[in-house]
């Protein structure tokens, strides 16, 4: 533990396997107390096993969320993992989420969540960047896997960076795929995985994914993050090559995902991304 590593830390716990990884890294790191609150439908309910004390919501309920960290006496939180993106569409909002969401002039990840964080602080608690305590699993420049790009990849690595330099700022989605220099696929509303698939039923096998944090990224919330669920899609749409922003992306479980990516011949790479250029 270091003089930054708080004693006491909080969760705001979504899908998948991201809320136990990190709680399992801040443990071993030296915090003392984990506090999440979870999402009933959404967050696995193995969190119980990694946290010491839980409390279990219903999305849309931002007043018992922010009334859960109050008893909680934390002063430190995180946003981690997924919320599933059609259940947005799907919440019963309590009297505090309506009002916080009426004074926003657009809607999406980075003002809602921006919102959620300005909330929290008027309860005495400070949203920490989601890499906390994952920072280890961000690549550094460099080919991850046992084989290197095509030149063919690498020119379509290339395209993609271009193209997401462009649309990252948009708000429209992290995730590009291509083919051959062929924009198959630009991830909206539905998802990195939808949009990968989306893009194999369009141009078949032999297509590259590349994914980045969009401009001026909040590292606060919505970082991207690459797991299983990310190479199974790669395989199944026929994908030979996925390029990731060094530094910037959280691979879960990275040993493992380096080994299936070898196993059916897959490169991986971290990319830097010229955000002056």
């Amino acid at each position: 533990m270091n003089d930054s590593t708080p004693k006491s830390l909080g969760l705001i716990a979504g899908k998948g396997v991201y809320p136990r990884l990190l709680a399992n890294s801040a443990r071993k790191q030296g915090v003392e107390r984990l506090f999440a609150v979870a999402f009933r439908g959404e967050t696995d309910r193995v969190i119980e096993k990694y946290v010491d004390e839980v409390a279990w919501l219903h999305l849309g309920q931002l007043g018992a969320l922010l009334e859960a960290f109050r008893k909680s006496g934390m002063t430190k939180a995180v946003m981690v993992g997924q919320i599933t993106p059609t259940h947005l569409f799907r919440l019963r909002l309590d009297r505090v989420a309506l009002s916080v969401l009426s004074q926003l002039k657009e809607r999406n990840a980075e003002t809602i969540f921006g919102a959620v964080g300005d909330e929290l602080r008027k309860v005495g608690v400070e949203l920490m960047p989601a890499s906390m305590f994952m920072e280890h699993t961000m690549p550094e420049p460099g080919v991850l896997t046992a084989r290197a790009p095509t030149d063919e990849e690498k020119a379509d690595i290339e395209l993609g960076l271009k193209v997401a330099k462009t649309t990252s700022g948009l708000d429209i989605g992290q995730t590009v795929v291509i083919k051959r220099g062929t924009i198959l696929a630009v991830e909206a509303f539905e998802g990195t995985d939808a949009a990968i698939l989306r893009a194999g039923k369009l141009g078949g096998a032999g297509a590259v994914v590349v994914k980045v944090a969009k401009q001026g990224h909040d590292m606060r919330f919505d970082i991207p993050v690459i797991g299983e669920h990310t190479l199974k899609s790669l395989r199944r749409a026929g994908a030979t090559a996925m390029a990731v922003e060094a530094r910037r992306t959280i691979l879960l479980d990275r040993e493992e995902i380096v080994r299936l990516a070898d196993r059916h011949g897959l490169c991986i790479v971290a990319a830097e991304f010229n955000r002056a250029g």
